[in-house]
């Protein structure tokens, strides 16, 4: 196979891995209001419950990127799609709160491979880096959107078990193809964006320490605003909302984050990544705060603008590590990152429960709200270090010295260039 070919077949699963990976993990906070109401448990019990899931989700993402250079990434995305599947048919199966937990935490499991590795297999085989990293986001952004509506209606009209099993089968059709379809791994032509060269920095160490803090404060603000989403507009909508109507309301809010998405890969191939961060992080507190203090209407229009910076700012956290860390360190530094920002969500599970029960949601949000402030604050940093020029870094430490031209009066005397 051409490594055009592989390349187009490459990016199209990525893109649809992508989308499964947040469906699934969305399934069960929107399910378990359909649970609650079968089992007589409260929320608060039933979406601690899906502590393990989201631990192992953020955990689990540090070892896979050295998995993928070990084992091969096309194997490691094999693995996602048909481990995906197998640990949605378990969640089905499950009659216990134990047994949901346990299946769960599989399905953390699983779910913690794609991120490090299809975000290597992306900007590998990417074409045009913003371009592709957009359009990758606005497919996992739609998962994620598509999760609470779709979820709310086979839980209404079938049972909430159909809403695990339907998602569990699409996932091994997909391993299937995928192993059918894309032979290997494929390696970057040179022309193509992930073999570029990283930029250079003068202060490399404060930089990641920046972008460390924005990632986990992210990770933060990420997970408290989908996972409690559905119940967020439950409650602070209107009571007694139809199961569909919440679930299609959710909808509405996540597709605008993929609208950003979109619209952020396009602006990435033209704009500077740490004047774009700043420009969008100032969402993430405003649109947060407007949510904690509202109900109706307001809510709804402070979750779109939430959602508008989070998933915006995922495309952006993305692409500063195809563009400032070397195409050698790019799996690893990409399991580093999800490792950072998802660990956030294995104390969000729990949080969320702790923080509803004594404040509700108005809490809740508002403490996502200060740490969108954090993010803004870690984005000014970034841009300040950034603007400092290239000068030493940890690119350059270990090259020779380059002979510069000397002053021009000594140019045709001897002097080499």
């Amino acid at each position: 196979m051409d490594s055009e070919t592989l390349s187009r077949r490459t990016l199209r699963f990525v893109n649809v891995a992508h989308a499964l990976d947040h469906f699934v993990l969305l399934i069960y906070p929107t399910a378990v209001i359909a649970i609650a109401a079968q089992t007589g448990l409260g929320y608060g019990e039933l979406i601690g419950l899906a502590t393990g899931a989201f631990v192992a989700f953020g955990l689990c993402s540090l070892p896979m990127g050295w998995l993928a250079d070990r084992f091969g990434r096309r194997n490691m995305l094999a693995v996602f799609f048909l481990g995906y599947g197998l640990s949605c048919l378990g969640v089905a199966s499950a009659t216990t709160p134990l047994s949901f937990a346990l299946w769960l935490c599989v399905l953390g499991l699983a779910s913690a491979i794609y991120h490090p590795v299809g975000s290597t297999m992306l900007v590998t085989h990417a074409r045009r880096l913003g371009r592709d990293l957009g359009v990758n986001g606005v497919w996992g952004n739609l998962g994620a959107a598509s999760a609470s509506g779709v979820t709310a209606l086979l839980a209404a009209n079938i049972g909430w078990r159909a809403a695990f099993v339907v998602p569990g089968l699409v996932c091994l059709a997909c391993g299937a193809a995928f192993l059918a379809l894309v032979p290997g791994d494929g390696e970057a032509g040179g022309k193509k964006a992930g073999g570029a060269a990283a930029i250079a920095v003068s202060r490399p160490w404060m930089l990641m320490g920046l972008y460390a803090l924005a990632i986990f404060a992210g990770g933060v603000t990420f997970n408290l605003t989908t996972i409690s989403l559905p119940k967020v507009i439950d409650e602070g909508v209107g009571q007694a909302l139809p199961l569909t109507l919440i679930g299609s309301l959710a909808t509405v809010v996540f597709l605008f984050g993929a609208l950003m998405q979109l619209a952020m890969g396009r602006l990435i191939d033209r704009f500077s990544l740490p004047s774009l961060f700043v420009t969008l992080s100032v969402l993430q507190p405003l649109g947060l705060g407007i949510a904690a203090l509202t109900t109706g209407l307001p809510l709804l229009v402070g979750l779109m603008l939430a959602m508008t910076a989070i998933y915006g700012q995922v495309v952006i956290n993305d692409a500063m590590i195809a563009r400032y860390v070397p195409p050698a360190y790019r799996a690893r530094a990409y399991s580093v990152r999800y490792f950072v920002g998802f660990t956030a969500s294995g104390f969000v599970v729990p949080a969320i429960a702790v923080l509803h029960d004594r404040g509700g949601f108005a809490l809740v949000l508002g403490i996502a709200a200060a740490c969108g402030a954090v993010i803004w604050l870690s984005a000014l940093g970034f841009l300040k270090v950034t603007q400092g020029g290239p000068g030493p870094s940890w690119r350059r430490r270990n090259r020779p010295a380059v002979c510069r031209p000397g002053p021009p009066l000594l140019r045709g005397h001897g002097s080499e260039p």
